[in-house]
């Protein structure tokens, strides 16, 4: 069977649990050897004990994609183990529930230093040995990027900077042979949103009804996509959002109808 990946190296971003979880365990299913970035290390060990349990090749380094020292330092030591970076997948991201006006400014910029100066640090600091490589970055962003999102303005706020900040290098690095796009999941299931999401009362089967596709996501589609996306197959693509969300961009956000936002606060008490 063909791999897609086979010699080259991918690089996760929040690769210890949930999307980034599943998407190192496909990238190195298509022969990538794979290199997990999170703050916490045992977390990384878990995916990458996965990964060699499968037979794939994996390790994890730990470090805050806030700390643009930490990051360069994480990224030379990758190229100095592997030779080079072809793929770069950004997914690191922090994200909570708080209605726009009792959200507090440092809570704004907690979402928004992880998910968008984070974005820029591994991006920036990746650069020359993508280049070297003609490699590819992808981006995780989500569809309230451009449409908004009640409940989430930090989120929101960070993911269309992530969503223009892809935009322009395209425009700029294609020069370089280096391709840039983002992926914007919609509503998926994962360990983290299953407990602290859907299991909120009636929220699951509300959201459901605003996905034109009758299902909540499973990580596996946004896998599918990734490691499509970032391949060969995807050669003359950059500079692109690839919705993987059943309609539901087009239909309204998760809490973009009173029904569900209600719920949500409700669910927190609020």
């Amino acid at each position: 069977m063909h791999r897609r990946y086979e010699n080259k190296t991918t690089v996760i971003t929040g690769g210890g649990s949930g999307l980034g979880r599943d998407m190192a365990l496909g990238f190195a299913a298509e022969g990538a050897h794979v290199c997990v970035i999170g703050r916490r290390q045992e977390k990384l060990d878990e995916t990458c004990a996965l990964i060699e349990k499968a037979g794939g090749k994996a390790f994890g380094l730990s470090g805050d994609v806030r700390d643009a020292q930490r990051v360069q330092e994480i990224i030379d030591e990758i190229v100095a183990k592997t030779g080079g970076i072809d793929v770069l997948v950004n997914n690191a991201a922090g994200n909570f529930i708080a209605p726009s006006e009792t959200l507090s400014p440092n809570g704004f910029k907690s979402v928004v230093d992880i998910v968008l100066l984070g974005t820029f640090n591994a991006t920036r600091a990746a650069f020359t040995t993508l280049s070297a490589r003609h490699g590819a970055i992808l981006n995780i962003i989500a569809s309230y990027a451009w449409k908004g999102e009640p409940g989430a303005v930090h989120s929101a706020s960070a993911k269309a900077g992530v969503w223009a900040m892809t935009q322009t290098l395209a425009a700029e690095w294609g020069q370089f042979g280096i391709r840039v796009n983002c992926i914007a999941p919609g509503p998926v299931h994962t360990e983290g949103t299953d407990k602290n999401l859907w299991s909120v009362g009636a929220i699951e089967k509300l959201v459901v009804k605003q996905v034109p596709l009758g299902r909540l996501g499973e990580v596996e589609d946004v896998t599918r996509a990734a490691t499509w996306i970032c391949s060969d197959d995807a050669s003359w693509v950059s500079g692109a959002t690839l919705a993987v969300d059943g309609a539901q961009g087009v239909h309204g956000g998760s809490m973009n109808f009173r029904g569900a936002y209600d719920a949500m606060m409700k669910g927190q008490g609020a």
